[in-house]
């Protein structure tokens, strides 16, 4: 999130966003907040708008970390990446997004990344198939 105001947001909305994004940085080192603000990035760029009132959004997310980075964020537990998740969700019901299918983020460690801290893609997962999802009956 670049800091400027976003389309159909309420003020409250964006001072909470705000709050949450502060609470972040003070609770988790810099690079979740920064790993969060790249995954929007990645989901919003790779949306595909398939009619009016839908928007499918790729559902597998790989975050690849420099080996210390991803040394000082394993100390949380893995938490991390159940945090982005979520948030990343939250990201795309605010957006009306819907997700190619189960939303998941990965994180790896990685020797060689472009920025030296961190590379995201998203993609949709692979060798899932619709009818895997149908609810089952009994």
């Amino acid at each position: 999130m670049s800091g400027e105001p976003r389309a159909g947001l309420t003020g409250w909305e964006r001072a909470l966003e705000r709050f949450q994004r502060t609470l972040l940085g003070h609770v988790f080192p810099r690079e979740p907040v920064e790993l969060l603000d790249a995954l929007r990035r990645e989901c919003d760029s790779n949306v595909v708008r398939c009619s009016e009132n839908r928007i499918l959004a790729p559902n597998a997310y790989d975050i690849e970390l420099d080996p210390e980075i991803h040394e000082e964020l394993a100390g949380a537990d893995g938490k991390v990446g159940m945090l982005l998740t979520d948030r990343l969700a939250r990201h795309g019901e605010r957006n009306g997004y819907e997700w190619a299918g189960p939303l998941a983020v990965h994180i790896t460690r990685a020797e060689s990344v472009p920025n030296g801290r961190y590379r995201v893609a998203g993609r949709v997962m692979p060798h899932v198939r619709a009818d895997g999802f149908a609810p089952v009956t009994e």
